[in-house]
């Protein structure tokens, strides 16, 4: 009897788990894993398996200093249930696969598979290679192999989709290891781009968010400057599509062809999400980042001018190396000027193989740790802030699914307004599907999020909640025993609020 006949299944299938760890990239490149696996064969191991599949994939990141211990933490804890389960495998991804090659199986001698950020869809022949020679695999591809849209796709979600314009990073920040692992930037054609969306729209999505390293160089790769800008626009001809996001993008590319089509299409949605880093030009210059604080404010002062009220977020790193007080300082006055709707803050953390890891200057944990907290609470003030100036709106929501933890105790549903921002409000009387849309009145603000107390004013139903009304359906109709639900790979439905993840953008 073969190892694959003696292993515990569902239903007689043999079932997965994938775990993903940092930005949006990986959770998409998570959505094609599973659907790799799926279409070998594999089915989705029920909520809460915590191990006990018979196929554990990690999908990594290497842009946190204690990454690996992480992993190799994990990986020991499931060693035992190896041992236990005859024929389960487990497989190691992502950009710490990239970066520490053979290092995997000699820390980790029980680990079957590990495949690097480049050859995502060698997964099922990897494994399926290591259970007949009985060895692990280690295959690490040194350019992308194959655009990732182009693989199977199991998607986290019925009405809101990633889809991928550009892979790879041509910028030589010095705190980032991205470019080193995930490669020089590579397009995606237009056209190829545009179909997917169609499909997707076709299927019942109703939101996409545009994701690339850089995503608003892409063109750089084709030749083309006003590429992005020129995508957006073809975005908002496609009927059916109602909101369009994009993350993340980097204000050395940020161009003003870019704002007027962000402005003029009524599809793309009044949110931004841009990167600063740090406020200090001293620092940025460190960073090898290639804009100064004057060009940074200027970019959102002309983004206010043509949308008003857009949502401005941000991602800020504190403590790089060589960081003074008044360096500092010049980041509050940033933060204060830009009145961030959000910020996603950071304690400078060493990544093994970049060039700020072997800066002079490391300042002390205690310094950054008084730092960071000054900041959280600077822009906790201003998110409060301008989270008040919404009270007396009325905004039209996408009902959302997984965002509200408190929404069975409350009685509330959850949904995301057009500027991302997250709004839990009273439940209607008819029946909401996430997807659906509907318009509320805004009656209290909270740093985090809004609230909507009073009765629903509208409520639309949409093709993508009968996606989604569909999805559930079909899960539901399954013989028992094949656990095909939504995955929860990484972040919950829908799509998490644009970001830079890690922190790198």
């Amino acid at each position: 009897m073969s190892s694959i006949d003696r292993s515990q299944s569902v239903g007689g299938t043999r079932t997965y788990e994938v775990r993903t760890y940092g930005c949006q990239m990986n959770v998409h490149d998570s959505e094609r894993l599973s659907g790799l696996l799926e279409d070998a064969g594999y089915v989705r191991a029920p909520a809460g398996a915590d191990g006990d599949a018979d196929v554990v994939v990690f999908n990594t990141c290497a842009v946190r200093e204690n990454a690996d211990n992480k992993l190799y933490g994990n990986l020991g804890h499931l060693a035992p249930k190896k041992a236990q389960r005859p024929g389960m495998q487990i497989a190691v991804g992502g950009c710490l696969a990239q970066k520490d090659r053979d290092t995997i199986v000699k820390r980790a001698p029980w680990v079957d598979v590990v495949f690097g950020t480049h050859n995502i869809g060698k997964l099922p022949v990897l494994l399926e290679r290591a259970r007949v020679q009985e060895e692990a695999q280690v295959e690490i591809a040194e350019s992308l192999e194959a655009f990732p849209s182009t693989l199977p796709t199991r998607r986290e979600s019925a009405y809101a989709a990633w889809v991928s314009i550009s892979v790879g990073c041509n910028n030589t920040c010095t705190f980032c290891i991205v470019p080193a692992l995930r490669g020089k930037e590579k397009d995606r054609r237009p056209g190829d781009i545009l179909a997917e969306v169609e499909a997707l729209v076709a299927e019942g999505v109703s939101e996409i968010t545009l994701l690339g390293q850089n995503v608003n160089a892409y063109g750089s790769d084709i030749g083309d400057r006003e590429a992005f800008s020129k995508l957006l626009r073809a975005c908002g001809s496609i009927d059916g599509l109602e909101r369009v996001r994009f993350t993340s993008p980097h204000p050395r590319d940020f161009t003003d062809d870019v704002i007027a089509a962000m402005a003029e299409t009524p599809n793309v949605m009044p949110q931004l999400h841009m990167p600063l880093q740090s406020g200090s030009d001293t620092v940025l210059k460190a960073m090898r980042r290639s804009y100064r604080q004057e060009r940074y404010l200027g970019i959102l002062e002309k983004v206010r001018a043509a949308i008003p009220h857009a949502a401005i977020s941000t991602d800020i790193i504190v403590g790089f190396p060589g960081e003074t007080e008044e360096d500092f300082e010049q980041t509050l006055h940033v933060v204060r000027e830009a009145r961030f709707a959000q910020a996603f803050t950071f304690q400078y953390s060493k990544r093994p193989g970049t060039p700020a890891a072997e800066m002079d200057g490391q300042i002390p944990k205690k310094v950054v740790q008084e730092r960071y907290e000054r900041l959280v609470a600077l822009q906790e003030e201003i998110s409060w802030e301008e989270n008040k100036k919404q009270v007396g709106r009325t905004l039209e929501l996408m009902v959302a699914e997984g965002e509200g933890r408190k929404d069975d105790t409350t009685h509330r549903l959850s949904g995301r307004a057009r500027d991302s921002r997250l709004v839990h409000f009273t439940k209607p009387e008819q029946d909401v599907r996430p997807g659906d849309v509907v318009t509320v009145g805004i009656t209290y603000a909270a740093p985090h999020h809004l609230l909507a107390e009073g009765p629903t004013l509208d409520v639309r139903r949409t093709r993508a909640g009968d996606a989604w009304e569909k999805r559930n359906a079909e899960k539901a109709a399954r013989p028992a025993g094949v656990m095909l639900g939504l995955p929860k790979i990484g972040a919950p439905e829908p799509l998490p609020v644009a970001t830079g993840g890690c922190g790198c953008d």
